[in-house]
């Protein structure tokens, strides 16, 4: 019986090796693409508001790449929101950011010959139109917003863009009927706590930081956007197309929802950059986005929804070379 078993023993040990030997190699070529050395260099990202998930998710984004290229220096720019993000994308300001898809198709219909370079990453997750107001207030729907004080959003955001619309669908002039004001979601929660104003329009993922603290020492509440508004937008304006009605979960913000949805809009957050970026920078980029997605996740909970299958649908933008050499590379 010595003989046999010692011989049996090195045969499972040497099965053990070869199958910690292929673990080794699919773990490698996870995290490190044809087994190469990270890229190096550096980008520059235009993320957000402070208060918003943009910079939130930028910040965490580039701790995550630091662990998969530590040679890759990444800055992060602070910005309005969406509109300004693909402006400076197009021009060269910034290589990576994110945006609403409504911004990007705005842009594109503005600047034909700029947004040509605009390539898209990923799509990350939805943004929700979210009208707050004092709990006390009167104002049920957007009609009642007429003669009030109502903060749509900072100039070049996405917020200024889609609350203008769904203004102007639900018959409010915000040139004339409201008295509209420039406030974000780093300011609009103060201003309303304070009764600078009477209401604020935010757009964003689920729970938002700014809102979310708001929600710890003021009362206030949601007004409902009618779905039939979105259809009189895509009636108005064709590129208005990106907007769907859906109900905003009852999870977001637990202590002010009460356990209830609240209908209003949604569109899609693309992550982007330019045709002129490193494919392989931007396979690497991409993998990080889509790996770091449960860590990110726990801390911005809308960055949980980023998910392979639908990445690859970044609408009104083609995919960047480097994106789909990575999703062709884990494709079924």
């Amino acid at each position: 019986m010595s003989k046999v078993f010692p011989r049996i023993g090195r045969r499972r040990a040497l099965q053990g090796a070869a199958a910690g030997v292929v673990t080794l190699g699919l773990l490698l070529w996870w995290l490190l693409p044809l087994g190469e050395a990270p890229p190096s260099g550096s980008i520059t990202f235009s993320t957000g508001t402070t208060r918003g998930v943009y910079q939130e998710y930028g910040s965490l984004l580039r701790d995550e790449l630091a662990k998969d290229m530590p040679n890759l220096e990444v800055t992060l720019r602070t910005s309005n929101g969406s509109q300004e993000n693909v402006a400076r994308v197009a021009n060269g300001e910034a290589d990576f950011t994110i945006a609403a898809a409504d911004a990007v198709q705005a842009y594109e219909a503005q600047h034909p010959k700029a947004s040509a370079r605009l390539r898209g990453v990923a799509r990350l997750y939805d943004d929700y139109v979210q009208l707050v107001v004092a709990r006390d207030s009167k104002v049920r729907s957007l009609a009642d917003l007429k003669g009030l004080t109502v903060a749509t959003g900072l100039p070049g955001s996405g917020v200024r863009l889609i609350a203008e619309r769904v203004l102007k669908a639900a018959g409010v002039d915000p040139a004339a009927d409201i008295t509209a004001v420039s406030e974000g979601i780093d300011t609009g929660p103060q201003k309303l706590q304070r009764g600078d104003i009477d209401a604020f329009f935010w757009s964003g993922g689920v729970p938002t930081g700014g809102l979310r603290d708001l929600a710890g020492s003021f009362e206030f509440r949601f007004v409902p956007i009618d779905a039939t508004l979105v259809a009189k937008m895509h009636d108005a304006d064709r590129s208005t197309g990106y907007y769907r009605a859906t109900n905003m979960p009852e999870s977001a913000y637990p202590t002010i929802q009460n356990g209830e949805t609240v209908p209003t809009i949604a569109v899609s957050n693309l992550l982007m950059t330019r045709t002129d970026l490193d494919p392989r920078l931007t396979e690497w980029l991409t993998r990080t986005v889509i790996k770091s997605r449960d860590d990110i996740g726990s801390r911005v909970h809308s960055a949980q929804l980023v998910d392979l299958r639908t990445a690859i649908y970044t609408d009104p933008l083609r995919l960047h070379d480097g994106a789909r050499r990575y999703y062709r590379s884990v494709k079924p």
